[in-house]
């Protein structure tokens, strides 16, 4: 059974992702698939920099609006993929080239994608 008073906290960490510009940021709701967690919140930096600060930004957000800090946080000094585990939901950051080596949409694939509506990335000229 999902707990759905977890979604809001997913929903944050999608916010504070695309805040700091994070990319092809995807919920799926694996508690339909596994015990490990309700959502996965998964998002793509384009840098070291860029996936420190998003893992600092959700854990930043989460702990402002929910008043919880993760149960262990782990990667953010390499900074390669981030992993902050709040117990239902787990937020995985990831440098491109990590995402496209470890495929957790795939390996995830039979749980449910969450439609989350960031609004449309600005043009390039």
């Amino acid at each position: 059974m999902i707990d759905q008073s977890a979604l809001p906290l997913a929903l944050a960490a999608v916010q504070a992702a695309d805040d700091r510009k994070g990319e092809d940021i995807v919920v799926l709701e694996v508690g339909q698939v596994t015990i490990l967690a309700d959502y996965f919140v998964i998002a793509t930096g384009n840098s070291r920099a860029q996936v420190r600060a998003i893992g600092n930004a959700v854990e930043e957000k989460i702990k402002t609006e929910f008043a919880r800090k993760p149960v262990r946080i782990e990667g953010l000094g390499e900074g390669s993929w981030v992993l902050a585990d709040y117990g239902d939901v787990i937020v995985h950051v990831l440098l491109r080239s990590e995402r496209e080596f470890y495929q957790l949409e795939a390996f995830w694939g039979h749980a449910p994608r969450v439609d989350v509506a960031l609004p449309p990335a600005p043009l390039k000229p």
